[in-house]
């Protein structure tokens, strides 16, 4: 047995050994060992570390992936905000951007901009002190976001440990990724565990990062480009260049495509190569990035309420193929609505095989006078949803059928209907199995209850087998039952069952963003959850009464007031009460007074004493409302550092302006 000393020296000597060829095989791309040799290394690390737990540290390679799955993600608040970028489409825009640079700086001779590609990847922070990574965070509001270290750990190309001299803090913003190679392997698995396939490697890689379990996130090869600065404390840069090249010898994989020019013509020379070369990449990029080089012009510049004045994303356009529209068939969501759908000779666009696209209503279909048997032009919208951009009316034959939307449902038969004044088509029948099967999966997504493992193969077994009438019907279900339907095994199905039963705990506001009202997204969700925090003062509002909640307009409150009338939903939210679902907020806002009774608040800019959540929270304490636009109804806008154009309508429209100091002094 080797003494501690012996141990410590060894253990320290194995991490610096494990580093540097991670650093090698990942970051490099020039490993020096066979894999069976760097097994053998972490396995001699893991030993020693077991034999001696009091030498285990943080940054040590053998904490990449933790052991248990995490009860909950916790929350970070970014000390500098994470903003978004301002993109276009538009050649000319780009050239405006650098127009209003030069003119806010007073100067005419050509700016220094770096290029970048723009990876179609999660926004990420990591932070670290005296060079050890502690902490990882999504972007999550720009000011409040998730924290999710044990997930990003878990990502080989993160340094546990810069390196280099001793850095007191340096935060750094990144992209994670998911390389189309894995993304590819990882749909193929989902199919033959019979699965929904995620949509793109972007979706995939936001799933992956928000999974409570990081040894799965460890499975889903997970990659990342560091692209920006943060927080810093003991070291300091004088341009976006040298940080980058900075960042890759502290340890950090950047994107290789990144250069420096003078000027905005020679770096959109650069941007258009890059569209041309944007499929050599083994990963999936949407555009070019183009920022300042300069930090000292950056704060000059500043930034808006949700974007950097001094960058800019040049968006590619979208890619597009010709195929036939072999047929339409028409699928009925969760709250009845039919909704046309293409079915496509299959065709390879930007990576993938596109067979299907929404023509999204029956207005769209005449509109564009698709057919069936036509030619048509398709294209992914943001790179993301196939859509039918026109059709090609050079190729038509006479053999081409029109269609027409059917007047009952495909699904049960029964009659469909079309509200005055919506676009929408709708079954009636609340009990039709498509509209449950749709409910249910909307019911367990992750915005709303979160149960792993309620995928859509599994949701129609339980639908067509009459195991489920309704949503509440999941909380009945036994190890047994789920263990006996196809695909499902006994752990299976008791991995199931545990995570129904855990969604018990979820938020009340996401329990009211499952219920699937129509028009209540889960910002809506978040606030009426403050507003009535409990469901039966919820099911008790009236229209007038919603209508108080911001955000809530009249055909929102109208639908809220309509789901509750409906016996079926009625039913369901008693049997969700009864199975021991969380139907009531765990802490009541307290009204501390009604000094903002009818008074509308609009917030622009950086507050420096408190986030905008506790702003809007304190403004609603007292009986206000706040609002995401100024108009001549507002009462007051509360300016922070850098307000964007809010404020600029603000004095527009002679709406009373406050600094943060006195709206400070209005809540004392």
């Amino acid at each position: 047995m080797k003494s501690k000393e012996e141990a410590a020296r060894r253990i320290q000597s194995l991490r610096r050994e494990i580093h540097r060829h991670n650093r090698l095989y990942y970051i490099e791309n020039q490993p020096e060992i066979s894999d069976a040799e760097y097994d053998a290394l972490m396995k001699k690390l893991i030993e020693l570390e077991q034999a001696y737990p009091g030498l285990v540290t943080p940054d040590s390679p053998s904490q990449r992936v933790g052991g248990e799955p995490l009860e909950a993600f916790g929350t970070v608040e970014h000390a500098i905000p994470m903003l978004s970028l301002d993109n276009t489409y538009s050649k000319e825009e780009v050239l405006a951007f650098d127009a209003r640079i030069k003119k806010a700086l007073s100067v005419r001779p050509d700016i220094e901009y770096v290029a970048e590609p723009k990876i179609d990847g999660v926004a990420v922070s990591l932070r670290y002190e005296d060079n050890v990574f502690i902490q990882g965070s999504t972007r999550g509001n720009g000011l409040v976001g998730d924290d999710i270290t044990a997930n990003l750990k878990a990502i080989r190309t993160i340094p546990l440990r810069l390196e280099g001299d001793r850095i007191r803090l340096l935060e750094v913003r990144g992209e994670v990724y998911m390389p189309r190679q894995a993304f590819e392997k990882l749909n193929e698995e989902k199919e033959d565990a019979g699965e929904e396939p995620f949509a793109n490697p972007r979706n995939a890689a936001a799933g992956s990062l928000k999974l409570l379990d990081p040894r799965i996130s460890a499975r889903r090869k997970l990659d990342i480009v560091v692209h920006s600065l943060g927080q810093m404390e003991g070291v300091s840069f004088e341009t976006h260049y040298q940080f980058l090249n900075t960042a890759r010898k502290l340890g950090f994989k950047v994107n290789e495509g990144f250069a420096l020019f003078k000027g905005i013509e020679k770096t959109m020379e650069y941007c258009d190569e890059w569209e041309e070369k944007r499929d050599s990449l083994p990963y999936e990029i949407d555009g070019m990035v183009i920022k300042v080089n300069q930090l000292a012009l950056r704060e000059v510049l500043g930034t808006t309420s949700k974007s950097p004045r001094w960058a800019f994303a040049y968006k590619f356009k979208a890619r597009q193929a010709s195929t036939v529209l072999q047929d339409i068939q028409v699928q009925v969501g969760r709250t009845g609505v039919l909704t046309p759908v293409a079915i496509l000779e299959p065709v390879r666009l930007a990576g993938t095989v596109i067979s299907r696209a929404t023509l999204h209503n029956a207005d769209e279909v005449r509109r564009k006078d698709i057919r069936v048997g036509d030619t048509v032009l398709i294209e992914k919208g943001g790179d993301v949803i196939p859509k039918v951009v026109k059709v090609v009316t050079t190729k038509r034959t006479g053999k081409e059928k029109p269609f027409a939307m059917p007047d009952r449902c495909p699904v049960c038969s029964s009659k469909v209907i079309q509200v005055e004044g919506e676009v929408a088509i709708r079954c009636t029948n609340i009990a039709c199995a498509a509209q449950l099967k749709n409910r249910l999966k909307h019911f367990g997504s992750r915005g709303a209850m979160d149960i792993e493992g309620l995928g859509e193969v599994l949701v129609s077994q339980l639908v067509d087998k009459g195991l489920i009438k309704d949503p509440a019907d999941l909380y009945a279900l036994d190890v047994e039952t789920v263990a006996n339907l196809e695909r499902m095994g006994k752990k299976s199905a008791q991995n199931l069952i545990d995570a129904i039963e855990g969604s018990k705990k979820r938020d009340y506001s996401r329990v009211i963003f499952a219920l699937g009202i129509p028009a209540v997204g889960t910002r809506a969700a978040d606030l009426l959850a403050e507003y009535f925090p409990s469901v039966d003062e919820f099911a008790r509002a009236t229209a007038e009464e919603l209508q108080s909640v911001p955000e809530v307009g009249p055909r929102t409150a109208e639908g809220i007031v309509r789901f509750f009338t409906e016996e079926a939903n009625r039913n369901v939210i008693a049997k969700l009460k009864a199975a021991g679902v969380n139907m009531a907020s765990s802490a009541r806002p307290v009204s501390l007074d009604e000094r903002f009774v009818g008074k509308t608040f609009v917030l622009t800019g950086v507050l420096s004493g408190m986030t905008r959540s506790d702003a809007e929270q304190k403004i609603k304490q007292r009986g206000g409302k706040t609002s995401g636009s100024v108009s001549r109804n507002s009462d007051y806008v509360i300016v922070g550092e850098n307000p964007g154009s809010k404020y600029d309508k603000a004095l527009q429209l002679g709406v009373r302006t406050l600094s943060e100091a006195e709206f400070v002094k209005m809540l004392q």
